[in-house]
Protein backbone atom coordinates (compact mmCIF):
# COMPACT_ATOMS: atom_id res chain seq x y z
CA UNK A 1 0.00 0.00 0.00
CA UNK A 2 1.38 3.39 -0.87
CA UNK A 3 2.03 6.65 1.08
CA UNK A 4 -1.39 8.47 -0.11
CA UNK A 5 -3.84 4.76 0.24
CA UNK A 6 -2.24 4.65 3.60
CA UNK A 7 -3.12 7.93 4.89
CA UNK A 8 -6.18 7.92 3.58
CA UNK A 9 -7.16 4.80 5.45
CA UNK A 10 -5.98 6.61 8.40
CA UNK A 11 -8.39 9.28 8.05
CA UNK A 12 -10.97 7.11 7.76
CA UNK A 13 -10.91 5.28 10.54
CA UNK A 14 -10.16 8.54 13.00
CA UNK A 15 -13.58 10.13 11.21
CA UNK A 16 -14.83 6.21 11.77
CA UNK A 17 -13.77 6.17 15.38
CA UNK A 18 -14.77 9.57 16.10
CA UNK A 19 -18.02 9.29 14.74
CA UNK A 20 -20.06 8.10 18.02
CA UNK A 21 -18.44 10.71 20.06
CA UNK A 22 -19.65 13.48 17.44
CA UNK A 23 -23.14 11.94 17.60
CA UNK A 24 -23.44 11.53 21.77
CA UNK A 25 -22.31 14.93 21.74
CA UNK A 26 -24.97 16.61 19.42
CA UNK A 27 -27.70 14.01 21.26
CA UNK A 28 -26.21 16.03 24.48
CA UNK A 29 -26.28 19.80 23.11
CA UNK A 30 -29.13 19.69 21.46
CA UNK A 31 -33.20 18.75 21.56
CA UNK A 32 -32.55 16.07 23.92
CA UNK A 33 -31.18 17.82 26.72
CA UNK A 34 -33.87 21.05 26.27
CA UNK A 35 -36.52 17.76 26.13
CA UNK A 36 -35.11 16.23 29.71
CA UNK A 37 -35.36 19.42 31.69
CA UNK A 38 -38.78 20.45 29.93
CA UNK A 39 -40.08 17.15 31.58
CA UNK A 40 -39.04 17.69 34.31
CA UNK A 41 -40.34 21.29 34.95
CA UNK A 42 -43.31 19.60 33.33
CA UNK A 43 -43.68 17.29 36.36
CA UNK A 44 -43.08 20.09 38.72
CA UNK A 45 -45.59 22.17 37.35
CA UNK A 46 -48.03 19.15 37.76
CA UNK A 47 -47.20 18.63 41.49
CA UNK A 48 -47.56 21.91 42.15
CA UNK A 49 -50.81 22.94 40.69
CA UNK A 50 -52.21 19.12 41.23
CA UNK A 51 -52.42 18.05 37.67
CA UNK A 52 -52.62 14.25 37.44
CA UNK A 53 -51.23 12.31 34.61
CA UNK A 54 -54.68 12.47 32.24
CA UNK A 55 -54.33 16.08 32.55
CA UNK A 56 -56.97 16.91 34.71
CA UNK A 57 -56.90 18.83 38.33
CA UNK A 58 -56.84 16.95 41.15
CA UNK A 59 -58.36 19.18 43.53
CA UNK A 60 -56.82 17.95 47.37
CA UNK A 61 -58.50 17.43 50.65
CA UNK A 62 -58.01 20.54 52.69
CA UNK A 63 -58.87 21.56 56.47
CA UNK A 64 -57.48 20.50 60.29
CA UNK A 65 -59.22 17.11 59.87
CA UNK A 66 -58.05 15.69 57.45
CA UNK A 67 -54.46 15.63 59.09
CA UNK A 68 -56.15 12.67 61.31
CA UNK A 69 -56.80 10.59 58.25
CA UNK A 70 -54.53 7.70 57.74
CA UNK A 71 -51.88 7.88 55.27
CA UNK A 72 -52.59 4.02 53.90
CA UNK A 73 -55.19 1.88 53.94
CA UNK A 74 -59.02 1.88 53.13
CA UNK A 75 -59.12 4.66 55.12
CA UNK A 76 -56.63 6.59 53.81
CA UNK A 77 -57.71 9.18 50.97
CA UNK A 78 -56.52 6.93 48.20
CA UNK A 79 -57.83 3.67 50.06
CA UNK A 80 -61.27 5.87 50.15
CA UNK A 81 -61.17 7.00 46.60
CA UNK A 82 -62.02 3.42 45.51
CA UNK A 83 -64.96 2.57 47.50
CA UNK A 84 -68.43 3.84 47.65
CA UNK A 85 -69.33 6.35 49.99
CA UNK A 86 -70.83 4.70 52.50
CA UNK A 87 -67.82 1.83 52.47
CA UNK A 88 -65.53 4.38 52.38
CA UNK A 89 -66.78 6.43 55.36
CA UNK A 90 -66.86 2.79 57.68
CA UNK A 91 -62.77 3.12 56.99
CA UNK A 92 -63.09 6.42 58.94
CA UNK A 93 -63.05 5.88 62.77
CA UNK A 94 -64.25 9.95 62.93
CA UNK A 95 -67.64 8.65 60.88
CA UNK A 96 -68.11 5.88 62.81
CA UNK A 97 -71.47 7.05 64.60
CA UNK A 98 -72.48 8.59 61.36
CA UNK A 99 -72.01 4.88 59.55
CA UNK A 100 -74.28 3.45 62.73
CA UNK A 101 -76.84 5.75 62.08
CA UNK A 102 -76.53 5.00 58.30
CA UNK A 103 -77.09 1.51 59.08
CA UNK A 104 -79.71 1.98 61.55
CA UNK A 105 -81.94 3.83 58.75
CA UNK A 106 -81.24 0.95 55.90
CA UNK A 107 -79.25 4.00 53.75
CA UNK A 108 -76.36 1.84 53.05
CA UNK A 109 -77.49 0.63 49.64
CA UNK A 110 -78.95 3.65 48.92
CA UNK A 111 -75.43 5.67 49.17
CA UNK A 112 -73.38 3.27 47.88
CA UNK A 113 -75.46 2.89 44.23
CA UNK A 114 -75.98 6.59 44.34
CA UNK A 115 -74.11 8.41 41.21
CA UNK A 116 -72.09 11.73 41.97
CA UNK A 117 -73.20 12.87 44.84
CA UNK A 118 -72.19 15.06 47.94
CA UNK A 119 -72.23 14.06 51.55
CA UNK A 120 -71.58 16.37 54.00
CA UNK A 121 -70.43 13.96 56.69
CA UNK A 122 -70.98 14.75 60.54
CA UNK A 123 -67.64 14.07 62.76
CA UNK A 124 -68.58 11.56 66.11
CA UNK A 125 -68.04 14.98 67.81
CA UNK A 126 -70.49 16.48 65.87
CA UNK A 127 -73.01 14.05 67.08
CA UNK A 128 -71.82 14.25 70.45
CA UNK A 129 -72.65 17.62 70.70
CA UNK A 130 -76.78 16.40 70.44
CA UNK A 131 -77.63 15.31 73.98
CA UNK A 132 -77.54 11.59 74.46
CA UNK A 133 -81.07 11.40 75.48
CA UNK A 134 -82.20 13.17 72.12
CA UNK A 135 -79.46 11.07 69.87
CA UNK A 136 -81.15 8.26 71.42
CA UNK A 137 -84.44 9.07 70.32
CA UNK A 138 -83.44 9.95 66.94
CA UNK A 139 -81.44 6.69 66.73
CA UNK A 140 -84.20 4.56 67.30
CA UNK A 141 -86.91 6.20 65.33
CA UNK A 142 -85.98 5.55 61.69
CA UNK A 143 -88.40 7.88 59.57
CA UNK A 144 -86.51 10.81 61.23
CA UNK A 145 -83.28 9.23 60.88
CA UNK A 146 -83.53 8.85 57.47
CA UNK A 147 -85.27 12.70 57.58
CA UNK A 148 -81.77 13.79 59.25
CA UNK A 149 -79.57 11.36 57.46
CA UNK A 150 -80.88 12.42 53.48
CA UNK A 151 -80.66 16.38 54.45
CA UNK A 152 -76.85 15.59 54.47
CA UNK A 153 -76.64 14.79 50.70
CA UNK A 154 -77.16 16.46 47.59
CA UNK A 155 -77.63 15.06 43.94
CA UNK A 156 -74.27 16.60 42.63
CA UNK A 157 -70.84 16.74 43.19
CA UNK A 158 -69.66 20.08 44.55
CA UNK A 159 -66.50 21.40 44.30
CA UNK A 160 -65.06 24.08 46.92
CA UNK A 161 -66.02 26.54 44.27
CA UNK A 162 -69.50 25.57 44.37
CA UNK A 163 -70.13 26.14 48.15
CA UNK A 164 -68.89 29.71 48.46
CA UNK A 165 -71.85 30.95 48.10
CA UNK A 166 -74.55 28.50 47.41
CA UNK A 167 -77.89 27.12 47.87
CA UNK A 168 -78.47 23.41 46.56
CA UNK A 169 -81.61 20.80 47.25
CA UNK A 170 -80.95 17.77 49.39
CA UNK A 171 -82.42 14.55 48.92
CA UNK A 172 -84.93 15.31 51.84
CA UNK A 173 -86.29 17.38 49.63
CA UNK A 174 -85.38 20.80 52.00
CA UNK A 175 -82.27 23.34 51.05
CA UNK A 176 -79.34 23.87 53.25
CA UNK A 177 -76.98 26.84 52.55
CA UNK A 178 -72.97 26.92 51.94
CA UNK A 179 -70.68 29.53 52.28
CA UNK A 180 -66.92 30.33 53.04
CA UNK A 181 -63.84 30.70 50.39
CA UNK A 182 -60.44 29.30 49.66
CA UNK A 183 -60.25 26.43 52.52
CA UNK A 184 -62.86 27.67 55.62
CA UNK A 185 -66.26 26.86 54.57
CA UNK A 186 -69.57 26.69 56.76
CA UNK A 187 -73.12 24.88 55.80
CA UNK A 188 -76.39 26.58 57.27
CA UNK A 189 -73.97 29.30 59.11
CA UNK A 190 -72.70 26.88 61.98
CA UNK A 191 -71.47 24.05 60.58
CA UNK A 192 -67.73 23.85 59.61
CA UNK A 193 -66.26 22.19 57.42
CA UNK A 194 -63.35 20.37 58.91
CA UNK A 195 -62.11 18.36 56.00
CA UNK A 196 -63.31 19.16 52.59
CA UNK A 197 -63.14 17.84 49.44
CA UNK A 198 -62.33 14.29 49.99
CA UNK A 199 -63.00 11.99 47.17
CA UNK A 200 -64.72 8.33 47.11
CA UNK A 201 -66.04 6.37 44.05
CA UNK A 202 -69.14 7.64 43.51
CA UNK A 203 -69.01 11.28 46.08
CA UNK A 204 -67.35 14.03 46.78
CA UNK A 205 -67.39 14.27 50.64
CA UNK A 206 -67.02 17.06 53.41
CA UNK A 207 -66.69 16.47 56.86
CA UNK A 208 -68.50 18.84 59.20
CA UNK A 209 -68.28 19.37 62.61
CA UNK A 210 -72.39 20.15 63.22
CA UNK A 211 -75.00 17.80 62.56
CA UNK A 212 -77.14 19.59 60.25
CA UNK A 213 -81.24 19.44 60.89
CA UNK A 214 -83.82 20.14 58.45
CA UNK A 215 -86.09 22.96 58.75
Amino acid sequence: MNTPQIRRTAVAVAAAALLPFSLAACSDSGSDTKSAPSAAAEGATASATGTTEGGMTGDEPFGPACASVPKEGSGSFDGMAKDPVATAASNNPALSTLVAAVKQAGLVDTLNNAKDITVFAPTNDAFAKIPKADLDKVLADKEQLTNILTYHVVGERLTPKQLENGTFETLQKSTLTTSGSGESYKVNGNSNVVCGNVKTANANVYIVDTVLMPK
